[in-house]
């Protein structure tokens, strides 16, 4: 596929996924027809990942297209470029990552969000949990940071859990 045209592709998938879901489909393995799946892989995208968004989006409205978008662009470009378009094999255990209530320089959720950012990042994700729940996008809000821009900055700052805390501080809203 032409790398200009990934992004309309993504848009058909994503149309396509929301109205399965609105139909009634409740099964992230069975959503998505057999050509649909190749194009995720092809980007880093997991089914159960744009099944989480597709189904929050349906219900809610939230995530936009356009954030979820914004997202698996960050998640693509690492898949291609860090990764070289070969997932880890790995899927952590949603036991490894942090609690909701632990705090990163006295900010409750942050050190939960960045692993779930680097998790997103790498393809590791649990099915049990989501880079951008219905927890990750009002805390993000209450600091006025975009959840691609926090998953691009985590990207950034690989394992310097401080150059995150400094960037989270620095948006506006902080």
């Amino acid at each position: 596929m032409n790398p200009y045209e990934w992004p309309d592709r993504f848009r058909q998938v994503f149309a396509e996924a929301v109205k399965r879901c609105r139909a009634g489909a409740r099964d992230a393995t069975r959503f998505l027809e057999a050509d649909e799946q190749d194009f995720l892989d092809g980007i880093g995208c997991g089914a159960q990942e744009l099944f989480d968004y597709v189904e929050d989006y349906s219900h809610s409205g939230d995530p936009s297209f356009e954030t979820v978008l914004l997202v698996t662009a960050v998640r693509r470009s690492y898949f291609l470029n860090e990764q070289g378009g070969k997932t880890s094999g790995v899927t952590r255990s949603p036991d490894e990552f942090p609690a909701k209530a632990a705090e990163l320089d006295g900010i409750a959720w942050l050190p939960r969000i960045i692993a779930k950012a680097r998790a997103k990042l790498r393809g590791e994700l649990p099915p049990e949990l989501m880079y951008g729940c219905g927890g990750d996008r009002p805390f993000l809000r209450r600091h006025g940071v975009h959840l691609a821009d926090f998953l691009q900055a985590v990207q950034a700052a690989g394992d310097d859990d401080a150059a995150i805390v400094a960037f989270l501080k620095s948006s506006p809203k902080s």
